[in-house]
């Protein structure tokens, strides 16, 4: 085992805490190959179990060969191999490949258990191929920073141990042990971006200028110090604007230089697991939602994500599904979660002490789930007379959109709670008493992964 290639891999897993487990995403290409067969010769030095996960994507008709491959290479290690087969959809939105790499990363988030760590087999030159991408595609200096060395993934940890390492001493390595591994014929298709600046554009450049190569990747090491100093200026402005949640406070972000807000406004569009938004959607954002008058209520959204404003407060969202029926009735048995329709979200029945609706209360009466349709009164605990439900709002700045969205509960046809608010004064419990209130999650951020968007491999 060439040294340099074997101990470039101990030294970067001994900086990582010590996991339960390690996984090696196989695809059965030189690289994985590779990176498993150095791994099975490490296990005793690295003391933890070691298996090999392989994601079928079904787009080739070689696809069951390639797997069967990978099984008998594995077993051949030692090495216990997980097939998953995953189905490739959303194809139109950005193209085959990004489908099949969310697919892929789909896969992994799922199989990674706490603190187990996914080694990847990406190396220099697939970092300087994804630079070159984002520089032809106008990216920013996140994007240009390509690929993190390791990053959180699922419950477990995403490492690319031969980043620093270059396509050709893999290859070396590889014919030095008698390897084999598999080619795609895609991987030579030209016509696909990634492969045509491998083939053809990253050759006449090296035949131009000798160590081009790790010039560009450390360009991309340059990016990637460069982006997180934006984030960490990014983390200092959220301190000032952020009140917890979603919401930005709008005071603050005009306060900012253009660039400034424009680089805050993307790391908590990231830290919410949103997508991110175009410059032009950002600028959007500075042109209309900042400077718009306190009561217009103005709406910028992108394909996955929404920012509203209400009052002082920017509201970052998954886009809302619009309301086509308000006059839902929803029977409760007062003790289940419900799973609201119209991406409603969940209601979720919490017990709690001294608080929310006395539960004798709702012995023998029917419940209700229902929604907003104007007029209600609600007489809170502690304060005089009824109040229009819409005054209430008002005065706890909840905004529009959510109003018409929130759960109320009925107790034979009266209102007893607002989900998350209020309880009606004649349904709440009384102190030291144990009471239900209910908890509204309205429809969930599934995250993306971060900082990782850079790669189609």
């Amino acid at each position: 085992m060439p040294q340099s290639l074997r101990q470039h891999l101990l030294d970067t897993l001994a900086g990582l805490p010590a996991p339960t487990r390690y996984w090696v995403a196989f695809s059965g290409g030189l690289d994985s190959t590779v990176l498993l067969h150095l791994m099975a010769g490490l296990r005793r030095e690295l003391g933890a179990e070691l298996y090999a996960l392989h994601v079928d994507h079904g787009l080739s008709g070689n696809a069951e060969q390639w797997s069967a491959q990978c099984r008998v290479f594995a077993e051949s290690l030692g090495v216990p191999l997980r097939v998953e087969s995953v189905k490739v959809s959303d194809r139109k939105e950005k193209g085959l490949e990004a489908a099949a790499r969310k697919a892929r990363y789909r896969v992994f988030r799922q199989v990674l258990g706490d603190g187990e760590v996914l080694l990847c087999a990406h190396h220099r030159d697939d970092q300087v191929e994804t630079l070159l991408l984002q520089l032809l595609r106008g990216g920013g200096v996140r994007g240009l920073a390509a690929m993190p060395p390791q990053r959180p993934l699922g419950r477990g940890v995403l490492v690319r141990p031969l980043l620093e390492m270059n396509r050709q001493s893999l290859r070396h390595y590889a014919l030095e042990h008698e390897l084999g591994w598999i080619d795609d014929p895609s991987n030579f298709d030209t016509s696909l971006e990634r492969n045509y600046l491998r083939h053809t554009l990253l050759p006449q450049l090296t035949e131009r200028r000798a160590g081009v190569r790790e010039v560009l990747a450390r360009s991309a090491g340059h990016f990637a110090e460069s982006a997180r100093l934006l984030d960490e200026l990014a983390m200092m402005d959220r301190k000032q604007a952020d009140a917890g949640g979603n919401r930005l406070r709008a005071a603050t972000l005009k306060g900012l230089s253009p660039a400034r807000c424009r680089n805050l406004l993307r790391f908590h569009v990231r830290q919410l697991g949103l997508s991110v938004p175009a410059h032009k959607h950002l600028q959007r954002i500075l042109d209309e939602v900042l400077p718009a008058a306190a009561d217009a209520e103005p709406l910028v959204g992108w394909p996955g994500a929404e920012v509203r404003r209400y009052r002082d407060w920017l509201y970052f969202m998954l886009p809302l599904a619009p309301l086509t029926d308000k006059s839902l009735r929803l029977p409760w048995d007062g003790v289940s979660a419900l799973v609201l329709p119209q991406g409603l979200g969940r209601l979720t029945p919490l017990r709690c002490r001294g608080e929310g609706v006395d539960n004798a209360l709702l012995v023998g009466r029917e419940c209700e789930v229902r929604l907003r349709q104007g007029g209600e009164r609600l007489r809170l605990p502690g304060r005089d007379g009824h109040h229009a439900l819409k005054k209430l709002y008002q005065e706890a700045g909840v905004p529009p959109w959510e109003r018409e969205r929130r759960p109320l509960l009925y107790v034979d046809g009266a209102l007893a709670q607002v989900a998350g608010l209020w309880t009606a004064a004649e349904y709440s419990v009384a102190a030291g008493k144990e009471g239900l209130r209910l908890q509204w999650q309205p429809l969930a951020i599934e995250k993306e992964e971060q900082n990782d968007d850079n790669h189609n491999a």
